[in-house]
């Protein structure tokens, strides 16, 4: 739970042009994570299945939030048979605009703080995104389904879903 009230949250309404950014933050970070390390890039780089926002600012856009602290953003791969993905990696990123205001927590920042992490997911490379998310939210088989499973999930790719509403399902919260 965020130690910022109302004071430390946007309420700006997320666009798709909001969308693409994050989208872009991300896959840069991701593609200087492979250029840096190129042993991570040789198992995972073909089995990113896609990047989705995640928790409050995802509920947020879905018109059930209390407006945005920070942009939790998930990268999904699906996870190698050798090993598993390096789940504990976690990277703060600029949101660049001022358009949500500035994050109390990172002062120098212009933006938003975008938290950007990732999960392995149990399924083979190519795994629709929507599904492969959905099933692994109600198998709940882990503390980070759990916890992303209680709030909004919205892809930001692949780019003919940018937007789209991966959960909750039905049109309620799990």
């Amino acid at each position: 739970m965020s130690n910022y009230g109302p004071e430390g949250r946007s309420y700006e309404r997320i666009e798709r042009t909001d969308l693409e950014r994050l989208l872009t933050i991300a896959q840069t970070d991701i593609d200087d994570f492979f250029a840096r390390r190129s042993d991570w890039a040789a198992l995972y780089r073909d089995r990113l299945l896609g990047f989705a926002l995640c928790q409050g600012a995802a509920n947020h856009y879905i018109g059930r939030g209390d407006g945005v602290q920070d942009f939790d953003v998930y990268a999904f791969f699906a996870e190698h048979p050798n090993r598993r993905w390096y789940a504990k990696r976690h990277v703060t990123r600029d949101f660049g605009d001022a358009k949500f205001g500035q994050s109390l927590s990172c002062p120098n920042f212009q933006g938003r703080r975008v938290d950007l992490l990732s999960r392995g997911l149990p399924v083979e490379p190519g795994t629709d995104l929507e599904e492969a998310i959905q099933h692994w939210l109600k198998a709940g088989s882990s503390t980070s389904a759990g916890l992303l499973g209680q709030k909004a999930v919205v892809l930001l790719s692949p780019h003919d879903c940018l937007g789209k509403v991966a959960w909750p399902l039905f049109g309620t919260m799990a």
